[in-house]
């Protein structure tokens, strides 16, 4: 979600991308990246990721259906945030 110069990828109806990302960060960091992606949803049509120089831009409808999955077992806690259209 950064601004710095990176080749834009704008997906299609046919195109396949998929980012995958995992991170070690402070409960705080999390927090602003969700404020990040709320502020782009609420405010945009548009998403947009990034991993190295390649920035990803994906039109996001007016309703779309919202996951969440919590999950507690002996290997820890779990929260997934899943957005599908």
């Amino acid at each position: 979600m950064r601004r710095d110069p990176a080749t834009r990828v704008t997906l299609g109806s046919m195109d396949l991308i998929e980012i995958e990302q995992k991170e070690r960060l402070s409960r705080e960091e999390v927090a602003r990246r969700l404020r990040l992606l709320a502020d782009q949803l609420a405010r945009h049509n548009d998403v947009e990721f990034e991993q190295g120089t390649i920035r990803v831009v994906a039109h996001v409808p007016d309703e779309v259906t919202f996951k969440v999955e919590f999950e507690i077992d002996d290997d820890g806690t779990e929260l997934e945030l899943e957005l599908t259209w």
